[in-house]
């Protein structure tokens, strides 16, 4: 299906429409460290940050670090208005305040981090609904905080078993930079965008989904490329 085409859009947040800048998470890494006595290498800071290799708390528990240990020291570090600071909007994404169609926001971005960035940004009534996964919500690639925000929304987007398989009533997309985003994107029968941010050499694996693109710009030339091939 084109973008163009979907009747609603959902899409993570860090990494996707945004980032931070590295020496905040260079500090945030130094000062969690600190708290568990472990020193933290350029790369397993971007690891854990951007969630290169899937679920972070498999990846801390592969480097011997306990992930009930790791998340309250690394949330004790980080102060919302600092960080809301030296976060910046990717300017390719800017297209999602101009989409004229339901959209939402499913973010592992904890509720006290989310709020003061998207009010930085100034960005908040781009999301008809924005949703923070949590324990009770569940956690990408469950596709239950994906459902929460299409309740929001009061998208009728429901499953079809039928043929074994799933279906809609609307259309709709989820676009995330990780491989747990296009996981909830397909448990819960939507299409997926992967943007690749990252590069896979440094990720060290290929990420599937409906359109695999480095950013949104990307995006639109591929659908603009269909278009004219049509």
């Amino acid at each position: 299906m084109r973008p163009a085409d979907y009747d609603f859009w959902l899409f993570d947040l860090d990494g996707t429409l945004i980032d931070v800048d590295w020496s905040y998470t260079r500090e945030v890494f130094d000062d969690v460290g600190a708290i568990l006595g472990r020193e933290f290498t350029d790369r397993e800071a971007h690891i854990i940050w951007n969630g290169l290799t899937g679920k972070r708390d498999d990846q801390l528990r592969e480097w011997g670090i306990d992930p009930a240990e790791f998340w309250p020291a690394f949330h004790s570090i980080e102060n919302p208005d600092v960080r809301a600071e030296r976060t910046f909007l990717h300017p390719d994404a800017e297209f999602v305040g101009e989409l004229d169609a339901p959209v939402g926001l499913v973010t592992h971005c904890q509720q006290f981090l989310t709020d003061p960035v998207i009010d930085h940004l100034d960005i908040r009534d781009w999301f008809d609904t924005i949703v923070c996964c949590t324990d009770d919500t569940g956690w990408k690639p469950d596709p239950q905080p994906v459902y929460r925000a299409l309740s929001d929304m009061d998208i009728d987007h429901r499953r079809v078993a039928s043929d074994g398989g799933f279906g809609s009533v609307a259309d709709g997309v989820l676009a995330g930079d990780g491989s747990c985003d296009v996981g909830a994107a397909w448990n819960a029968g939507l299409d997926a965008i992967h943007v690749e941010r990252h590069g896979h050499e440094k990720r060290g694996h290929c990420v599937m989904g409906d359109y695999r693109v480095t950013n949104f710009e990307e995006l639109w030339r591929q659908v603009d490329s269909e278009t004219a091939s049509d």
